[in-house]
């Protein structure tokens, strides 16, 4: 078996793989490739629970703050700057360590995606307007009527890929089962050792809810306002993201302070009973699984050991 070409921690949102991922990246002298959908946008700090800059100078991060709210991202664009980045990690003699959520963006990675069709971005944009009317219900039942195949797996990802999966299928005619069967992959498949951070349900939807109240004290209040302010909205892709439109819905007047609160608890915790299915079913069968309620320390060392019985080094040979 090859070496892995990098190190990938992931898991339900607020189960530790930040910390996880700066102590293993600190261990093996890495750099960070973030796997978060929506730290790639650039003013939305505390509601996606960024590594604080003075972190990010000592251990460099990729993939944050790259796009503004009102800006998409995919999968497939995510795979193409991940081997991009991982080239350049290695070549610079130090160890990938990507760390997020967002499984589809590592399942684009090990998995390539199809060469996506291009799509013309002004329909785009008055497509997605439309959708934006749309409530939820009504929207997994059309793509369980367009897109069957892929039905299951759009809504277990969330409004993003519901909207993604009709995207496609309305603005080509063809089902985005069909372009993933059909088309040609974008790249070769990228090798790792990928890492889940696993916590008993009660303690994660715990964790989630002292989450939301931190954030809250943090000031993720004003940061929306001036998101707002700056003319984003709630059919931008970056708001769309937990939290956001909840308090959007309070600075215009639609909901209570607490009422915005409890809402992005309860979407907290359906984004993470989605996250669970999902590495249920759709991770590496060598994935390795991890209990979040151990010591950090703990965690660190049963990382580093597998990583290096796998065959990964504390430093990568520089690309030649």
């Amino acid at each position: 078996m090859a070496a892995p070409e990098f190190l990938a921690i992931t898991g339900a949102t607020t189960t530790g793989k930040t910390a996880l991922s700066l102590a293993v990246a600190e261990a093996l002298d890495g750099e960070v490739i973030s796997m978060d959908s929506r730290q790639i946008y650039r003013g939305m700090d505390i509601g996606t629970d960024k590594v604080a800059g003075g972190i990010r100078a000592r251990i460099p991060h990729h993939g944050v703050d790259i796009r503004d709210p009102d800006e998409s991202y995919s999968a497939g664009e995510f795979a193409r700057d991940a081997v991009r980045w991982m080239s350049r990690i290695r070549a610079r003699g130090r160890v990938p360590v990507l760390a997020g959520g967002t499984g589809f963006f590592l399942k684009a990675l090990v998995e390539p995606l199809f060469a996506e069709p291009k799509l013309d971005p002004g329909r785009v944009a008055r497509l997605r307007r439309f959708l934006a009317q749309r409530g939820m219900e009504e929207l997994e039942r059309w793509v369980r009527v367009l897109d069957p195949e892929r039905a299951r797996l759009a809504v277990a990802g969330g409004i993003q890929r519901i909207e993604r999966t009709l995207e496609v299928t309305l603005l080509t005619g063809r089902p985005l089962s069909w372009w993933h069967r059909t088309a040609q992959a974008n790249a070769p498949a990228a090798e790792g050792m990928v890492v889940v951070l696993e916590l008993p349900r009660d303690r994660l939807y715990g964790r989630i809810n002292e989450r939301v109240s931190t954030m809250a004290e943090r000031g993720m209040i004003e940061e929306v306002r001036v998101l707002a302010a700056r003319g984003y909205g709630a059919d931008d892709p970056g708001m769309s993201g937990t939290g956001y439109r909840e308090i959007l819905g309070h600075l215009e007047g639609r909901l209570g302070l607490e009422e915005a609160l409890d809402a992005t608890r309860r979407a907290t915790r359906g984004y993470a009973r989605r996250q669970l299915t999902w590495f249920r079913n759709q991770l590496p069968p060598d994935a390795v699984r991890i209990d979040g309620l151990k010591p950090l320390e703990a965690q660190c060392a049963e990382v580093l050991g597998v990583w290096r019985a796998r065959g990964g080094a504390d430093r990568e040979t520089p690309d030649r």
